[in-house]
C-alpha cells in the first residue's frame, strides 16, 4: 500500500465518532490558540500607554528670571496632561508615594519645588541642573518601569531644551557685547599704535643725538686728555720761569742797590744791553716756532755782550797803572752782564724744556720785550728810573709766580676734568646703548602694536554680533542641536508584528508535538505489512504534515484578517511556512520514532532550546555563551530570520538559506525515521516490554 493512502487511512480514524473529531478539531486549532492568543494579548502595548495610571506631582513654586515669572513646573505638567502619554493623575506627593507602593499607580513623576529656580539659574552666574524625579515599583510591573525610562527621557530632553534656551540667549548677547568692546579695544590699539609711532621717531632721534653726543664726548675726552698733558708741561715750565724771574728779581734788586749810581752814570751802555735783550725777546716772540734756536742765539749774543763788556773792563781797568775811577762800577756792570747772559742761557734752557707752553711764554716774552725796550728807551735816565725798573722786574716776578700758580691750578682742574670727561664718555656710551636698545624695542613695540590692532580688528570681525532675530534662531538650534532623524528600514508597524516571526514557528512546533501525541510516528499497518522503511516513514509523516498545513493556514488567516498582521510578501510567507510545518513534523516524528515515549520529552526540551537561542526576542549576542554556541545549529533560528524578511521586508538571502537548512533537516529527519522504522520491524525484548509507556 502506498504511503499517501496509508496517511489518509490514519486520518480517517479521527472521523469515527465525536471524540476523535473533537480531538482532531482541537489539534487543528491548538496552534491558532497558542500563537494567535499570545500575539493578540500584546499586539500593540505601546499604543495603549494612555491607559496606564501614573501619578503626576507638581511641587514647583516658580521663580523670577530677569524680571519675568518662570513656571517651568506648570508648563511641563500642562504638556504632559495634553500629551496623554500615560493616564496622568495630578496628586500630592504623599498620595503618589502611597499609590506607587500599593499598586494604584504604576509609577510617579515629581517636579521638585525648586525646579523653576534651577532652570532660571542657567542664565545666571551659577547654573544648576534641574531634576525631575521618577519613582517606580517593579513589584507592580517591571516592563512599565522600562517603558517609562524611554518616555521620561523624552520629557527630560524637552525640559532641558527649554531650560537651555535662556542660557544660550545670554551667550549670544555676550557675543554682541564682546564684539562691541573688541571694536573699542581695536580703536584704542590704533591710537596706541600712533602714539608708539611718535615715540619710535623720538627714540630714533634720541639714538642719533646720543650717537653724536658719544662722538663729542669721545673727542672731549681726547681733547681734555691732551690739555691735561699740556697743562702738566705748562705747570712745569711756568714753575721754571717763576724760579728764573725770582732769581732775576733778586739779582736786579741787588744790582739796583749796588750799581744804582753806576747805572745812572752808565745808562748808555745799559740801554744798549737792554735793547739787545728787547730785540732778542721780540725775535723770540716773533719766531716761536724757532724759539729754541732763537733763544740759543740770544744766549750766545748775551754771552758775547757780557764777554765784550768784560773785555772792555779788562782793557780799561786791568794792567793799567792808574786805573779809571769808574772801574769798580764797570766791574759790577760786567758782573751784571754776566748774570744777564746766564739768565739768557737759563731762558734758553727753559724754552727747550717747555716747548708745549710757547703761547704762554710768548706772552711773557712780549712783556719782557716791552719792559726791556722801555728800559733801553729810558737808559739816559736809567739811574732815575732804576727804582721803577726794579719794581717792574718785581712785578714780572710776581706775575710769573701767579702764572705758575695758575698753571698748577689749571693742571689740577684739567686732571679732574679728564676724569669727568672719561665718566661722561662712559655714561654717554651707556645712554647710547640704552637708546639703541630702546629704539630696537620701539621697532618691536610698533610691530606688536600693529599686530595687536590688526588682531583686534580681525577678532572684532570674527566675533559675531547677533541681533534679536539671529539670537532667537541660533538659540533654538543650540538648545536642541541634535535632531534624531529616524529612518526605519522595513519597519514593523507594531509590537505584535515584530514578535510574529517568533510565535508563529513556536505554534507550529507545538502543533506538531501535540499531533504526534495522537498519531503514531510509524504507521502500524505499514510495519505489520513489512512495507519498505521509507514508506513507513512517509506514512507516519504525511498526516502530521497535512495537519501542520491546515494549522498554519488557520493561524495565518486569523492573524491577518482578525488581528491585523500585514505581510510584505504574503505568498512567500505562506509557502515558507508550508516548508516549516513539513520540517517540524519530520523532526518531531523522528524523535518520537527513535526514542519512543522519551522522545516526547526530547521534543519539549528541543523546543525550549530553540526558544532561548533563536534570537526571537533579544539579539542572541546578549544571551549567555551556551545559547550563542547552539544558535546556528537549530532550525528555528533560520525560521525566525526568514519570517522577519518575508513579513517586514528586506533581502531574501536569509530566506533562501533557511529554505536550504529546513530542506536539509526534513530530508535528514525522514532518513533517520526510515532507519528507525527498519529497526522497529525487528521485534526485541525492549519492544515487547518497554521500560516506559505513555
Amino acid at each position: 500500500m502506498r504511503s499517501p493512502k496509508l496517511a489518509a487511512l490514519e486520518l480517517k480514524r479521527f472521523g469515527r465518532g465525536k471524540l476523535p473529531r473533537a480531538a482532531l478539531a482541537a489539534l487543528l486549532l491548538l496552534p491558532l490558540l497558542y500563537g494567535a492568543l499570545y500575539l493578540w494579548s500584546f499586539w500593540n502595548p505601546y499604543g495603549k500607554l494612555n491607559k496606564i495610571p501614573v501619578a503626576l506631582v507638581n511641587s514647583d513654586t516658580g521663580a523670577t528670571a530677569k524680571g519675568k515669572k518662570l513656571t517651568a513646573g506648570d508648563d511641563i505638567t500642562d504638556k504632559l496632561l495634553d500629551s496623554k502619554t500615560f493616564d496622568w493623575h495630578p496628586v500630592s506627593a504623599e498620595e503618589a508615594r502611597k499609590g506607587v507602593a500599593d499598586g494604584t499607580y504604576y509609577l510617579s513623576l515629581t517636579v521638585p519645588s525648586d525646579f523653576s529656580k534651577q532652570i532660571a539659574s542657567s542664565s545666571g552666574k551659577s547654573p544648576e541642573t534641574g531634576a525631575l524625579k521618577v519613582r517606580t515599583n517593579d513589584a507592580n510591573n517591571y516592563i512599565v518601569g522600562q517603558i517609562s525610562r524611554s518616555v521620561f527621557s523624552e520629557v527630560r530632553s524637552a525640559a532641558s531644551t527649554k531650560a537651555s534656551r535662556g542660557f544660550y540667549d545670554n551667550i549670544f548677547i555676550s557675543f554682541s557685547d564682546i564684539h562691541g568692546e573688541t571694536e573699542k579695544a581695536a580703536k584704542g590699539a590704533d591710537k596706541l599704535g600712533k602714539g608708539i609711532g611718535k615715540a619710535k621717531k623720538g627714540a630714533g632721534d634720541l639714538a642719533k643725538g646720543l650717537a653724536k653726543a658719544k662722538k663729542g664726548s669721545r673727542e672731549l675726552k681726547s681733547g681734555i686728555g691732551k690739555l691735561d698733558k699740556g697743562s702738566g708741561k705748562l705747570e712745569t715750565g711756568a714753575g721754571g720761569v717763576a724760579d728764573g724771574t725770582q732769581t732775576l728779581a733778586d739779582k736786579a734788586n741787588d744790582v739796583s742797590a749796588k750799581v744804582g749810581p753806576f747805572l745812572k752814570k752808565n745808562g748808555k751802555e745799559i740801554g744798549e744791553v737792554s735793547r739787545l735783550v728787547a730785540e732778542a725777546s721780540r725775535k723770540a716772540s716773533d719766531n716761536l716756532d724757532t724759539l729754541p734756536e732763537t733763544t740759543s742765539a740770544a744766549a750766545v749774543k748775551a754771552r758775547k755782550a757780557s764777554d765784550d763788556l768784560a773785555a772792555g773792563y779788562r782793557a780799561r781797568c786791568e794792567g793799567v797803572v792808574t786805573a779809571d775811577r769808574d772801574c769798580p762800577a764797570l766791574k759790577k756792570s760786567v758782573a751784571a752782564a754776566d748774570t744777564a747772559a746766564d739768565v739768557a742761557e737759563d731762558v734758553n734752557t727753559l724754552v727747550r724744556n717747555n716747548t708745549d707752553q710757547l703761547d704762554t711764554l710768548g706772552t711773557h716774552l712780549d712783556d719782557l720785550h716791552d719792559k726791556a725796550l722801555w728800559l733801553a728807551d729810558n737808559a739816559p735816565h736809567l739811574g732815575s728810573d732804576l727804582d721803577s725798573a726794579v719794581q717792574k722786574i718785581n712785578t714780572l716776578n710776581s706775575g710769573a709766580h701767579k702764572v705758575a700758580k695758575g698753571a698748577d691750578a689749571l693742571h689740577t682742574g684739567l686732571t679732574t676734568a679728564k676724569t669727568g670727561a672719561s665718566d661722561l664718555d662712559s655714561g654717554v656710551g651707556k645712554l647710547r646703548t640704552g637708546a639703541d636698545t630702546l629704539n630696537g624695542g620701539m621697532f618691536k613695540l610698533v610691530d606688536g602694536s600693529g599686530k595687536l590692532s590688526g588682531g583686534l580688528h580681525d577678532g572684532a570681525g570674527k566675533i559675531p554680533d547677533y541681533d534679536k532675530r539671529d539670537r532667537d534662531a541660533r538659540t533654538e538650534v543650540m538648545s536642541d542641536p541634535v535632531q534624531l532623524v529616524k529612518q526605519a528600514m522595513h519597519k514593523a508597524p507594531n509590537y505584535g508584528t515584530g514578535f510574529a516571526p517568533y510565535f508563529i514557528p513556536l505554534s507550529l512546533w507545538v502543533g506538531a508535538m501535540v499531533a504526534y501525541m495522537l498519531i503514531q510516528p510509524l504507521n502500524g499497518r505499514a510495519l505489520a505489512a513489512g512495507a519498505a522503511s521509507w514508506r513507513v516513514a512517509l506514512a507516519g509523516w504525511l498526516p502530521v504534515a497535512a495537519i501542520g498545513v491546515v494549522q498554519m493556514l488557520a493561524l495565518m488567516a486569523v492573524l491577518h484578517w482578525a488581528i491585523g498582521l500585514q505581510m510584505i510578501r504574503a505568498a512567500g510567507t505562506i509557502g515558507f511556512l508550508l516548508l516549516v510545518a513539513a520540517c517540524f513534523a519530520s523532526i518531531v516524528q523522528w524523535l518520537n520514532a527513535r526514542f519512543g515515549p522519551a522522545g516526547r520529552i526530547l521534543v519539549l526540551a528541543l523546543l525550549m532550546l530553540q526558544l532561548t537561542s533563536a534570537g526571537g526576542t533579544y539579539p542572541v549576542q546578549t544571551s549567555p555563551r551556551f545559547f550563542s554556541a547552539i544558535h546556528p545549529f537549530l532550525p528555528m533560528t533560520y525560521v525566525v530570520d526568514g519570517l522577519r524578511r518575508l513579513i517586514t521586508g528586506g533581502g531574501l538571502g536569509p530566506v533562501w538559506l533557511a529554505c536550504g537548512v529546513l530542506l536539509g533537516y526534513t530530508v535528514a529527519s525522514l532518513a533517520l525515521t526510515a532507519w528507525s522504522a527498519r529497526r522497529r520491524q525487528v521485534w526485541s525484548v525492549d519492544r515487547l516490554h518497554p521500560e516506559l509507556s505513555l
